[in-house]
């Protein structure tokens, strides 16, 4: 028999929310007397319709507005960001703002619906939704989709680390690249990184822990943005090459600087059309900006565990964590594309950084600047870690409690596993691109529209509705940057290009 106050609950009318820890705290608001009900045991979904009642097995959350914002943000932000001048060259001011503004938006109404969904069901794990659509065909395709996605997100991470630390630290010290010591060797300095910053932060038990680490990571991209701004009003269009028939010639810190030999004090003779922005540009490469900026907010792997933790839990507190999170995001994506797109125009190369490696290799504050782009890569790479092990036990063990030796032993497994992919099978990159271009679709448009369409009752909301009508829309959209996606990869790759880099 059930307790007295869960008896009110069942012959009440309107939809109460249960919550636990080691509990259930009934909550009701049609009767406030309704407080706590404890030693209710877990089929409690079993004798109430969920229909009616919407039971979260969670734990109490503790973590703060802004805290939740400060991890969903660095959710959000990723390596993409040095891309996105590029992409505005491509597209002109004005067309680069509408796909942004859209793109925005239409990741705010994924994550809507992901948060209804969640509600109805009273689930908060993005696999356990999976299940409840589809049984266990669609919590294995959420938790591989999220496990291949932040696999290859956190390697391509580890992988900037390796390429661009050595080459910091040698502008800094003014080293000799040819030389053998182990401070410019990048497969020591990842692992270093790997094990003293990233291992620690990724043990954390709760991804709340992690909002301290996350507003230094996102105040890293703020000093970026201030420094790519003022840079703007200190470069000269046309700009000043670097010199490289010097002494120092080898210090230039572009990756992929061996480019075009650059010649000495070269100064560009472009007519003044070049140095004048453009509203509007199509040219051959502005179709390759459409996914870079389509997957420019995942986060929606990280949405469901930071509302788990968040405090006094709505969906419509998400909601509002996830809109401020995406509005600041917004903002700084589009100050620095613009920003950086003013100061070099058509010159501008896919990674805005390594464009003034050509005025100055020395340059202290693009030093800093590159300093302070590792480290918010770096401290990106534990948030996008927790959803991984998430899933990894949702798949393996569904049934088991928390446990710290199974907690430690996938974080260190993954994070070896993800050192020894960026030492010694770099080219494995490639790959995980096309798993990004197939898997991030799924996350953002594919998945929370189908569960959407499949776990919301017909009977509350028809096929023939508008909102279903909507999300089926939703979903032909990802299936369209999917396959719009994966073939400028294969482009890419029968032309021998690199066009369509990952916007993540």
């Amino acid at each position: 028999s059930l307790p007295p106050q869960l008896q009110l609950l069942a012959n009440a009318k309107g939809t109460p929310h249960v919550y636990t820890h080691f509990k259930y705290c009934c909550h009701l608001d049609l009767c406030s007397k309704v407080q706590h009900c404890s030693n209710i045991n877990d089929v409690l979904h079993d004798a109430f319709p969920l229909k009616n009642y919407q039971i979260l097995l969670q734990f109490e959350g503790k973590t703060s507005f802004g805290m939740s914002v400060f991890n969903l943000g660095n959710a959000i932000m990723g390596s993409g960001i040095l891309g996105l001048a590029y992409a505005m060259a491509n597209t002109g001011i004005l067309l680069f703002l509408f796909l942004l503004t859209a793109v925005a938006l239409l990741s705010c109404y994924s994550i809507h619906l992901m948060l209804k969904t969640s509600g109805i069901v009273g689930i908060r794990a993005y696999e356990e939704l999976g299940y409840r659509a589809f049984g266990t065909p669609g919590k294995m395709a959420a938790g591989i989709a999220i496990t291949l996605q932040n696999i290859g997100a956190m390697s391509s991470y580890l992988y900037i680390v390796k390429s661009e630390l050595p080459l910091v630290i040698q502008a800094f010290l003014k080293a000799d690249p040819n030389s053998d010591v182990w401070y410019l060797n990048g497969n020591y300095l990842v692992v270093m990184v790997s094990a003293s910053v990233i291992l620690p932060l990724a043990l954390m038990k709760q991804l709340g822990y992690l909002g301290y680490t996350s507003g230094f990571s996102l105040s890293c991209m703020v000093f970026f943005l201030t420094a790519v701004t003022y840079k703007k009003f200190q470069i000269p269009c046309p700009f000043e090459e670097f010199s490289v028939n010097g002494t120092d010639a080898h210090l230039s810190l572009n990756v992929s600087d061996q480019i075009n030999g650059y010649s000495n004090s070269l100064v560009h003779e472009e007519n003044g059309s070049h140095c004048t922005p453009r509203m509007f540009t199509i040219n051959s490469q502005t179709a390759y900006t459409i996914p870079i900026l389509a997957f420019a907010f995942v986060c929606h792997p990280e949405v469901l565990p930071i509302y788990t933790e968040l405090r006094n839990p709505t969906k419509k507190k998400m909601q509002k964590v996830s809109n401020v999170s995406i509005f600041v995001m917004y903002s700084m994506y589009f100050l620095a594309a613009l920003f950086g797109y003013l100061t070099f125009y058509e010159n501008v190369e896919p990674e805005l950084l390594h464009t003034y490696s050509r005025i100055d290799p020395y340059d202290t504050l693009i030093l800093c600047v590159r300093v302070a782009v590792l480290t918010a890569v770096t401290l990106t790479v534990p948030i996008v870690l927790f959803p991984v092990r998430r899933a990894i036990q949702h798949m393996i063990f569904p049934s088991k409690s928390f446990n710290w030796l199974r907690h430690i032993s996938i974080a260190l497994i993954l994070l070896m596993f993800i050192n020894m992919l960026v030492i010694f099978a770099p080219n494995i990159l490639g790959i995980f691109g096309i798993i990004g271009a197939t898997s991030a679709p799924c996350l953002i448009f594919i998945f929370p529209a189908v569960f959407y369409i499949r776990i919301v009752p017909r009977e509350d909301e028809p096929l023939t509705s508008l909102p279903k009508i909507i999300a089926l829309c939703f979903t032909a959209m990802g299936v369209s940057f999917m396959v719009m996606s994966l073939s400028f990869i294969f482009m890419d790759w029968t032309s021998g290009t690199s066009r369509a880099a990952g916007g993540h």
